[in-house]
């Protein structure tokens, strides 16, 4: 029997960015759950903050049967790191993830990664972020093409701005308080033209992980190369 694919989107995202990966999941005969976190996507609950993402995504886990290969995309890994301590989560896939230690956060070890670099020639993410009422986060257009999309066609990027929202800003300054992967088996996709979350950054992570996979991706493999994430997440299903 197939484990469960269980998908966790990451900051400004729903579960409609996966849409090309479960298509080829599907197509397989590999279950599979693609997670809006709360107030994003079609989800109907409330923006919440790291701490309930996670509570949430335990939820979900609850009511899938049987073994779970356990997904976080970018700020989604922040999640998955404590999220996968569910009994039945078998393997973590850390997608340009955040695999953060206990104490850490998405936002102090970007900070801390950066502060000793100079990258000239790399956009600035932080730049092209705008801040909302009630401690929300949003993406301008120009820096969700050239950050997170920047090896997509512009229909993809198009597909990707109609739909794309808010992150609440404290999630990011959130620590997990537990890391998963010191106890699951896990694989770390370093996407080596990511603009968003440093190519450095994530090989640090995938230091801490029990496999490591490169992939020649922008931060958003799931979009501009599908067919290779739903290999990587068919090979670990099947096992």
């Amino acid at each position: 029997m197939n484990s469960t694919v269980v998908l966790v989107h990451g900051a400004w995202h729903g579960a409609w960015c996966f849409e090309r990966v479960v298509g080829l999941l599907d197509k397989a005969n590999v279950p599979f759950v693609a997670v809006d976190l709360p107030g994003r996507g079609q989800s109907l609950r409330g923006y919440t903050d790291l701490c309930g993402d996670t509570n949430f995504v335990n939820e979900v886990l609850e009511k899938v049967d049987g073994d779970i290969i356990l997904l976080g995309h970018s700020y989604g890994g922040a999640v998955i790191t404590k999220a996968g301590y569910h009994p039945r989560v078998k393997h973590l896939v850390y997608l340009a993830a955040f695999a953060l230690e206990r104490s850490e956060t998405c936002t102090s070890v970007t900070v801390e990664h950066s502060r000793p670099r100079l990258d000239e020639g790399r956009p600035n993410l932080a730049s092209g972020t705008v801040h909302h009422s009630g401690g929300l986060l949003g993406i301008n257009q120009s820096t969700l093409r050239d950050c997170l999309y920047n090896d997509c066609d512009e229909e993809t990027v198009t597909w990707a701005s109609k739909r794309i929202g808010l992150q609440p800003i404290v999630s990011l300054n959130q620590a997990p308080a537990q890391a998963a992967w010191r106890e699951r088996p896990s694989t770390y996709v370093v996407c080596t033209r990511d603009m968003a979350v440093h190519p450095d950054l994530q090989v640090k992570f995938a230091d801490r992980c029990s496999n490591q996979i490169e992939l020649d991706a922008s931060h958003s493999p799931f979009a501009s190369m599908p067919e290779r994430v739903s290999d990587i997440l068919l090979a670990l299903a099947r096992r």
